[in-house]
């Protein structure tokens, strides 16, 4: 490993002579940072705690990571943490398949070592003696905390969305996060050499423990301002024009302004000027929008929205030309209710009135409510002349008994069975 002595002048204040310096090293690598976050990428340098990143996905915490391993030149690795995920997938784990392959090989070799050995007992005591050998180094598969911390060269680690890992895995971390060590049993503990630059991204799906907040530098990162979007698809090379690429960004940030179910990313508006650009458009419009929105947004839902919102977005006298009549939402919803009000040709052919249409309270957002379905089918008489159910005139003649006193003529019990067992009997 390499000795404090032989280090670079620039590890022991850091890669960034300042904050500027930070902003201009980014900016060379193609990532656009504005002064906060300039000024925590420094700090994370100087005095070598990691940092947290919170914020919505895709407004570039993961790319910082990477272009930070770009300006720097230290090697990049990754843990991406998903739920269920233990402790032997970030911090190491045996290689049992090799032990394994030693042992035979060495099947000679071990059977030296007992040959003479008394009884049992004995010779389990020898064979023991050897574990130092088979849980060693040799066989100790490092994944990427310990990767991080025997590397014999610089680091930047980036643990990715810690927040969709169980909470035990935060236990974890904190030893590598506070002290840059990871202590192995059997072996021992290793020390980092020369610190990692660790990064911790978390899209706030959950809370995470304060004991790990507590050990890390912390910046909540939000989508950019209009100007250092704008900035960012320019450096991109996409292809726009200009003032074409201005009033996208504008339209992106109207979209993430209707609480969409997933708001477009920084990265998404970058892929539909490039795909505006593919198709050789040099003004807006919101047919050209519509036609193009799912770049953006990924949801059928978010797709009506966005629809009803573009021409408002582009043009307030704007209207999307629709050929097939059914509007890219198709006018429902997509929730599963495909059923239309008969009327005309469709009308029942049966003979009998359909009855009034149930009132349906169609929510363009959420689609049709179906509460108020249910509650307009629960309405009296709905079942009279069908399915055995006495008749409307059956009906109104029952209603008007009752308004006279008349009762219905009370049928016993035995009654009835005789009824059904003479019925029985004569089928008999």
């Amino acid at each position: 490993m390499t000795s404090t002595s032989e280090q670079p002048a620039t590890d022991s204040s850091g890669p960034f002579s300042s904050v500027d310096d930070v902003v201009e090293a980014l900016s060379a690598q193609g990532y656009i940072a504005d002064r906060r976050l300039a000024t925590t990428v420094f700090l994370l340098t100087r005095l070598e705690k990691p940092l947290l990143l919170e914020g919505p996905a895709g407004v570039g915490k993961t790319e910082l990571a990477k272009m930070l391993a770009a300006a720097t030149g230290r090697r990049f690795l990754r843990l991406q943490c998903y739920e269920g995920q233990d402790e032997t997938k970030a911090l190491y784990e045996w290689d049992y398949g090799k032990q394994l392959l030693y042992t035979q090989i060495l099947r000679e070799k071990i059977g030296q070592v007992v040959e003479d050995a008394p009884d049992i007992p004995t010779a389990v005591d020898r064979i023991g003696a050897q574990d130092s050998v088979f849980f060693s180094e040799r066989f100790l598969a490092a994944r990427p905390l310990l990767q991080a911390i025997r590397s014999e060269e610089p680091v930047v680690l980036l643990i990715d969305e810690v927040d969709r890992a169980d909470e035990a895995l935060e236990a974890v971390l904190l030893e590598t996060l506070g002290e840059f060590q990871i202590s192995v049993p059997e072996v021992g503990t290793f020390v980092a050499d020369d610190k990692p630059y660790v990064i911790l991204t978390s899209n706030n799906t959950r809370d995470l423990a304060a004991a790990l907040k507590r050990r890390c530098l912390h910046l909540f990162l939000d989508y950019p301002t209009a100007e250092r979007e704008l900035e960012i698809v320019r450096s991109k090379d996409t292809g726009l024009p200009e003032a074409t690429a201005r009033e996208l960004v504008e339209v992106v940030r109207g979209l993430r302004e209707l609480e969409l179910r997933k708001a477009p990313s920084i990265s998404e508006t970058i892929d539909w000027a490039r795909t505006l650009a593919v198709l050789g458009i040099d003004e807006l419009n919101a047919q050209v929008l519509a036609d193009t929105v799912s770049v953006v947004v990924k949801y059928d839902k978010d797709v009506t929205k966005a629809l009803n919102a573009l021409p408002g977005l582009v043009d307030p006298n704007a209207t999307i030309d629709d050929a097939h009549g059914h509007g890219h939402g198709h006018g429902h919803g997509h929730d599963g209710d495909h059923s239309h009000t008969p009327s005309g040709n469709d009308a029942p052919s049966n003979g009998r009135s359909a009855g009034p249409a149930p009132a349906v309270l169609d929510d363009p957002d959420d689609g049709p409510d179906g509460r108020a379905i249910r509650a307009a089918k629960d309405r009296e008489g709905r079942h009279a002349g069908t399915y055995g159910a006495p008749g409307r005139d059956a009906q109104e003649a029952a209603r008007r008994a009752e308004e006279l006193g008349v009762k219905p003529r009370p049928v016993s019990p035995s009654q009835g069975s005789r009824s059904f067992g003479l019925g029985k009997k004569r089928a008999l």
